[in-house]
C-alpha cells in the first residue's frame, strides 16, 4: 500500500480484532479521558520511539476526534515506511457512538 485508506469504525473494529495497531493522534488529556482499548497515544514526542519499534508491515488505524487530522497522520505514517495504513472515518466520536462499551478512562 502506498497510500492510507479511509475506513468506518466497522472495518477499523475488524482489524483491531485482527490484531492490528491502533494509534490515537487526538491531545493527550483528552487521550487519557477515554480512548479506545489497546490504543497507542501518538504525539510529536513519541511518534519516533513509536516508528523506531513497530513492525512496519502490520496493519496501522489511525483515530483522531473526527477523522480529518488522523488522514494526515496516517498520510505521514505511510511517508515514514508503513505499507498498511487506515484512518477512521468519523474520529473516535463516530467509533464511541458505534461501539459505546468499546472505550476506557485513564
Amino acid at each position: 500500500m502506498t497510500e492510507f485508506k479511509r475506513i468506518p469504525p466497522e472495518q477499523a473494529q475488524a482489524l483491531r480484532e485482527q490484531g492490528a495497531v491502533l494509534v490515537d493522534v487526538r491531545d493527550a488529556q483528552t487521550f487519557q479521558s477515554n480512548h479506545i482499548p489497546d490504543s497507542v497515544h501518538l504525539d510529536n514526542h513519541s511518534i519516533a520511539d513509536f516508528i523506531a519499534k513497530a513492525d512496519l508491515d502490520k496493519p496501522l488505524v489511525v483515530v483522531c476526534y473526527h477523522g480529518n487530522s488522523s488522514q494526515s497522520a496516517a498520510a505521514y505514517l505511510v511517508g515514514q515506511g508503513f505499507s498498511d495504513v487506515y484512518s477512521v472515518d468519523g474520529g473516535f466520536e463516530l467509533w464511541r457512538a458505534t461501539y459505546p462499551d468499546e472505550t476506557v478512562q485513564g
